[in-house]
């Protein structure tokens, strides 16, 4: 397919129009741009010339290609610059000059350094939109702290809710087994880039902003009624193993498979229908049950109950009852139950991917979704530097001999 046409597919959907460049590595900003491109905006991605972004080498992966990046830098155009080289600085100004948003991840400062902070941008356009995503802001003591997205989960109070109580064990808190703070961050990150778009364009101010993500601020904003309940009361919310401490039953049950269930019961007719199946009618009659404060204060007692129910039966079958009874209950997915599941496929969530390294490769579907829309992705992740030529000459209107000389000096 031609680089023509696969620019084409974009057309139609939400973000066709907008260009995205990204001076960003690992995870947090090209998960930011990842999901624009997504949904059809123009990214062109910045990597180092020969290695490029470190996550190609990251995870699985066959002769050298790794299945992440497939995913990671799908619907990008990806260049190679050397940034560090004065040459590298005045081509990026010439990219910054063509684009509406630019998206990245170094260490605060950086940019500056380069010559490229947000007042040197919008001298070249004034209608840029700058982007920064980082461990700790652009500003505050901490803002030149080095950080990654486990020391964000840290920092943003996440990680010490995910373990157990300290007398259920004394293990660590554990990780989610995928880097949440940095893709949290990088949704954070759209969402300040589209509401930017939109006072610029809509709002019409004409001009763009500087927007600032903190990972550890991404986590934090997720925390619910924690920080309000600390302020009132002094109260430190502690870890809780699989259950919740606002809501009951809301826990995770063994079933006789092995297999785990996740049960929310705890609204007071979803409880009451619960009981109904268990076969303990009585206790929703019970003044220890009748209302979510009091099923909270007596949740141990409640959850050993239900799983006395859960032990006796097959998973599936104990899920689909519930169902059957509009009781919220789901068996835990791993990857391969959420790749088989005819939910999944039907809703386009498990779509297959030509990728010209593998043949196939298997790609989670593009959130949100946009009712009437066709969805597709128009390339997985590609080569270093596969549109140099692309954007150079078509976009910047360099010609055959400048790009070879750029590329021999290591430029690009």
């Amino acid at each position: 397919m031609s680089e023509q046409k696969k620019i084409a597919n974009s057309a139609g959907k939400p973000l066709a129009g907008l260009t995205v460049l990204e001076l960003g590595h690992f995870i947090a900003a090209p998960h930011c741009t990842r999901l624009m491109a997504d949904l059809g905006a123009n990214i062109i991605k910045v990597e180092s010339p020969g290695s490029g972004d470190p996550v190609r080498s990251w995870g699985m992966s066959r002769d050298s290609n790794t299945l992440w990046w497939s995913v990671h830098g799908r619907n990008k155009q990806c260049i190679t610059l050397n940034l560090k080289a004065p040459e590298g600085i005045a081509l990026a100004k010439k990219l910054i000059a063509e684009v509406d948003i630019v998206v990245e991840n170094f260490r605060p400062g950086q940019l500056h350094k380069w010559g490229l902070g947000y007042a040197q941008m919008q001298q070249i356009n004034p209608r840029i939109i700058l982007v920064h995503i980082s461990g700790y802001g652009q500003s505050g003591p901490y803002r030149d702290r080095v950080s990654f997205g486990s020391i964000g989960e840290a920092f943003g109070g996440l990680r010490h809710l995910t373990g157990y109580p300290a007398d259920v064990s004394d293990l660590p808190p554990v990780r989610t087994g995928v880097s949440l703070g940095d893709s949290l961050s990088g949704m954070f990150g759209v969402i300040g880039a589209l509401s930017a778009v939109y006072e610029r364009d809509v709002t019409g101010t004409g001009v763009g902003r500087e927007v600032d993500v903190a990972l550890y601020e991404s986590v934090f904003s997720l925390l619910e009624g924690t920080l309000p309940e600390y302020g009132e009361f002094g109260a430190i919310r502690q870890p809780t193993g699989s259950a919740i401490p606002t809501a009951a039953p809301s826990n995770t049950y063994r079933c006789a498979d092995g297999i785990w269930l996740a049960i929310g019961a705890n609204g007071d007719k979803i409880f009451k229908r619960l009981c109904q199946i268990i076969k303990r009618p009585d206790l929703a009659q019970s003044e220890l049950y009748d209302s979510n404060p009091k099923r909270v204060a007596n949740a141990p007692m409640l959850d050993n109950l239900i799983e006395h129910w859960t032990l006796t039966q097959n998973s599936r079958e104990a899920e689909q009852l519930l169902l059957d009874n509009d009781i919220p209950a789901g068996r835990l997915f791993n990857i391969e139950d959420c790749a088989q599941d005819p939910h999944y496929q039907a809703r386009n969530m498990v779509m297959q991917v030509a990728d010209p390294r593998f043949g196939e490769v298997t790609h989670p579907g593009i959130v949100p979704k946009f009712i009437g829309q066709e969805e597709g992705i128009s390339w997985p992740g590609p080569e270093v530097g596969a549109h140099n030529h692309t954007i150079y000459s078509q976009l910047l209107g360099m010609s055959e001999q400048q790009i070879a000389q750029l590329n021999a000096q290591g430029v690009i």
